[in-house]
């Protein structure tokens, strides 16, 4: 593709943390022939959530830029489990696990990337070959006091909690993979840098051109302060139903719009500048969020889908009951049951003393009217409209 290095530039550094060392991109860039992009993804959750999807995005703008991505599944390093970040050793997944959940990325990252210029890798196919011997080349090639140096290291070390000798290991073989696909430029997080640092070292042991490395921020979770992460429930999963992926955007404070806007979205930076000038002029941040929200849901569901969620969403931000309720029978002994139980066994509230604080806060509704008794029951043979919140609803047939 013909476009001005100055401008492809700016379009690889939109939203990243750190460019190393751009000049040298600079250079690959001038030879006007498509890069080897290489992300790698150790496959321990079968689910991606819009946290992931940040260095897939930057893969696909790669993609438009005339580049080749190389989409690297960690089979053989999932196994050994990465540490960044982590406080403990992190238990080793199976052959199994790793394999299982491999199987759900191709369908969800080619929502994203260009299947024809994406090449799904797996790094067993090289580290299995690597052998014990090629294994211990690999570790002499750096010094304990410099693996030392990884930040999570260091404050495990200095707390005197275990380092199990294999996590060493990690970004040796990160970095191997970077020599066996003889990458160009490599994409990760910012909490990533040692160990794509550690390609570029590797690759130049072996006489290669060294990557570019590229970092990108880690977005935060709907509570705009942690990482993304499903552990903390601050996630928005891409294979979540569109309401419900449209409801969390809505959700997110009109500052954290902004950093999920510059991260995800597609437009282009022109426009989201006029967007920030017609918000700073008094425009609504609302309606800015919703255009975000649809173009969200449209890329991982359907653009009908997303008008669907604005529909819903609309309706329930009126106080309204969305179409499509589910559906849900459950049956009782008794002649009548309490609200609070109730709503445990349609599942709209993970215990009875969840549905009695619901209550207390006003959250709580039968077919519309809000629940204030906590002592309500209910008659066998009866259905209602259930509604916890302003996103959990079900008709309720009691039996």
């Amino acid at each position: 593709m013909n476009i001005d290095i100055n401008q492809q530039l700016a379009i690889i550094k939109r939203g990243a943390d750190e460019l190393l060392i751009e000049a040298e991109l600079v250079e690959k860039l001038k030879k006007n022939m498509p890069l080897r992009i290489k992300a790698g993804f150790d496959p321990t959750a079968p689910d991606l959530h819009l946290g992931h999807t940040v260095l897939i995005n930057k893969l696909r703008q790669f993609q438009e830029l005339g580049h080749h991505v190389l989409f690297l599944i960690g089979d053989f390093t999932g196994m050994i489990g990465d540490p960044t970040g982590k406080s403990t050793t992190r238990p080793p997944l199976t052959s199994e696990q790793v394999q299982e959940n491999a199987k759900s990325y191709a369908a969800q990252v080619f929502k994203i990337l260009k299947p024809e210029q994406t090449e799904v890798v797996f790094n067993s196919k090289w580290l299995n070959e690597l052998g014990a011997a090629g294994m211990l080349r690999l570790a002499a090639s750096h010094t304990v006091a410099r693996m030392l140096e990884r930040d999570d290291f260091t404050k495990r070390y200095k707390s005197n909690q275990p380092i199990a000798i294999h996590e060493f290991l990690y970004p040796l073989l990160q970095g191997y993979d970077s020599v066996a696909l003889n990458a160009d430029v490599e994409l990760g997080g910012t909490d990533q840098k040692f160990n794509l640092l550690m390609g570029r070292e590797l690759q130049k042991q072996a006489g290669q051109n060294q990557q570019c490395v590229l970092t990108m921020p880690l977005l935060e979770g709907l509570d705009g302060v942690n990482k993304m992460s499903k552990s903390l429930g601050n996630y928005i999963g891409i294979a979540e139903a569109p309401e419900v992926i449209f409801a969390k955007i809505m959700s997110i404070s009109d500052d954290l719009m902004w950093r999920y806007i510059e991260l995800l979205s597609f437009e282009s930076l022109e426009t989201i500048v006029k967007w920030k000038a017609d918000v700073a002029a008094g425009a609504n941040p609302r309606d800015i969020k919703v255009n975000f929200a649809q173009e969200i849901v449209t890329r991982f569901h359907s653009l009908s889908d997303a008008e669907k969620a604005l529909a819903d969403f609309q309706t329930r931000s009126k106080g309204g009951i969305p179409e499509d309720v589910p559906e849900i029978k459950i049956t009782i002994d008794a002649d009548n049951i309490g609200v609070a139980q109730l709503l445990k066994l349609a599942g709209l509230v993970n215990s009875t003393s969840e549905a009695f604080r619901a209550i207390e806060q006003g959250g709580i509704k039968l077919d519309g009217e809000k629940v204030t008794d906590k002592a309500l029951t209910l008659n066998k043979g009866v259905t209602v409209t259930a509604q916890v919140g302003k996103r959990k609803f079900a008709n309720v047939t009691i039996l």
